[in-house]
């Protein structure tokens, strides 16, 4: 698809980057075509966890107690994003809570991005609906980890490879060629 990029997810407070903080993040990085890495870790937000996310994701403020902050986890994710396109499903939403969170560590977050949710509309025009319940049920998809951030990050990788085999790799990269965000210098 792209020589060199990273399927993210993030779980969070809420849906601010601003006002809420991430409580897990998972990540799976590929390398032309290959999986080099596939990580993971609940983040300590400093903040309560509202009970209807707790819900959702089942992720409570006492699994994230002794979890470390985003500062803490970002030296950690700086070699894991180096020189790849962060990918992601609403790549907003995940790139957005992503910059904050550096921003707050006193770093910068410089990065292209290729949205997954416009890519599935791109290769599947005439497909209802985008999100990733759809494509599960569009796919025949599954997981026993959906809103948890390495369930939904191994469904996104899943969906891609069924994308490539069904249409081409040749038809995914050069919808994801269109689709890229390049980073655009300025902060």
């Amino acid at each position: 698809m792209l020589p060199s990029y990273v399927l993210l997810d993030l779980e969070t407070t809420g849906i601010d980057p601003v006002d809420h903080r991430i409580t897990e993040i998972a990540l799976i990085r590929v390398d032309d075509g290959v999986v080099s890495t596939r990580w993971e870790s609940l983040v300590n937000p400093g903040q309560p966890i509202p009970f209807f996310i707790q819900r959702l994701t089942g992720i409570t403020d006492a699994m994230v107690r002794d979890a470390p902050d985003f500062q803490r986890l970002w030296p950690e994710l700086i070699p894991l994003l180096d020189g790849a396109v962060l990918v992601a499903h609403n790549v907003r939403f995940d790139h957005g809570f992503l910059k904050s969170a550096v921003t707050r560590s006193g770093a910068t977050l410089r990065m292209d991005t290729l949205c997954t949710v416009r890519l599935s509309r791109r290769l599947y025009p005439r497909a209802t609906g985008h999100g990733l319940d759809a494509i599960m049920r569009r796919h025949g998809l599954s997981t026993a980890a959906r809103h948890r951030a390495a369930g939904d990050v191994e469904l996104l990788h899943a969906w891609l490879r069924v994308a490539e085999e069904e249409l081409g790799a040749q038809a995914l990269q050069t919808g994801a060629q269109a689709l890229l965000h390049r980073w655009s210098g300025v902060p």
